[in-house]
């Protein structure tokens, strides 16, 4: 049987990092720090994680004419990735990303998305054909709003999972052509209204987001695990407890996995405990997609805990 294709559409960024005993308070200088340059965006480092877990992955992105567009697309050709459908904007720099990483892993960051905001609806006609050739389409929101809002409007019939992330408003139309939507708490909370969203009320704020039509919900929650509203299973999973340095790109790496869990014929449920367990590796390292697992690791981190 042959593996279903995963078709990433999202961002590209260059990850400007700066790793530092703890994060400065307003107007404070926080010196001796160490400097990383990576790649990251939330499109690229799904596409990234899912690749690396053994999917069939195609990248569709923008970047700039620069230096760091050049780069992102040799990185992920290194991954196995088709970049065949990326595309370049002159006069228009790469995404960019500024992170300022705590050492207990939380972070403070900020995005110039350049680039990323010229993927537009022509581009989306472009490949047209890929999307019909994929059986699994992940989605983010760092991208224009029209152009996710058509993006969707094309996928009809394909499994289409999308990360809410960063959150933006978008139309109860447009979140019932959602297949699987995944939120943490703060997302939740954005996209249901439900205040303060945890373990307690989980199961409340995903029959809110039933309610605007969403089919499957997976509410993360850091250490307290993931919410899984769907026809097949309702109920938590456990997250794995590790000693995290960065948090950076947890839940990227989590829904990359979740899409190779899918394209290996995992059900949901067995879908999310894979991407538990590569989001519990990821946050062990340093960098966002460079913390991104290969599926051997997740395996022999899964049979190690449970052993």
């Amino acid at each position: 049987m042959d593996k279903k294709k995963i078709l990433v559409i999202g961002s590209s960024n260059v990850d400007l990092i700066m790793k530092m005993d703890r994060l400065p308070e307003k107007g404070e200088t926080v010196a001796d720090s160490e400097f990383l340059q990576t790649f990251g965006g939330k499109g690229a480092n799904q596409a990234v994680a899912a690749a690396r877990a053994g999917g069939k992955v195609t990248f569709v992105s923008s970047v700039g004419n620069d230096h760091y567009g050049k780069s992102m697309i040799m990185n992920y050709k290194n991954d196995g990735i088709d970049t065949g459908h990326i595309f370049t904007v002159p006069d228009t720099p790469s995404g960019t990303a500024l992170i300022m990483i705590g050492g207990d892993g939380d972070n403070y960051l900020s995005v110039a998305p350049g680039a990323n905001y010229a993927l537009k609806q022509n581009h989306i006609d472009e490949v047209r054909s890929v999307i019909e050739a994929s059986d699994i389409i992940l989605l983010q929101f760092e991208m224009l709003t029209e152009t996710l809002e058509y993006i969707l409007e094309t996928t009809t019939g394909k499994t289409v999972i999308l990360n809410l992330a960063p959150a933006k408003p978008l139309d109860d139309h447009h979140l019932k052509m959602v297949s699987i939507l995944v939120v943490n708490e703060t997302e939740a909370q954005f996209i249901s209204g439900i205040t303060n969203v945890n373990q307690k009320n989980a199961s409340m704020a995903a029959g809110v987001l039933h309610d605007k039509g969403v089919k499957n919900v997976i509410i993360t929650l850091g250490i307290n695990g993931s919410y899984i509203s769907s026809k097949d299973f309702t109920g938590f999973v456990e997250a794995f407890p590790v000693d995290a340095v960065d948090a950076t790109a947890a839940g990227d790496v989590y829904c990359g996995n979740l899409a190779a869990g899918l394209a290996d014929g995992l059900s949901l449920r067995e879908s999310v405990r894979f991407s538990s367990a590569a989001s519990a590796i990821c946050v062990t390292r340093l960098g966002a997609q460079a913390s991104a697992p290969t599926k051997h690791e997740i395996l022999d981190f899964l049979s190690n805990y449970y052993s």
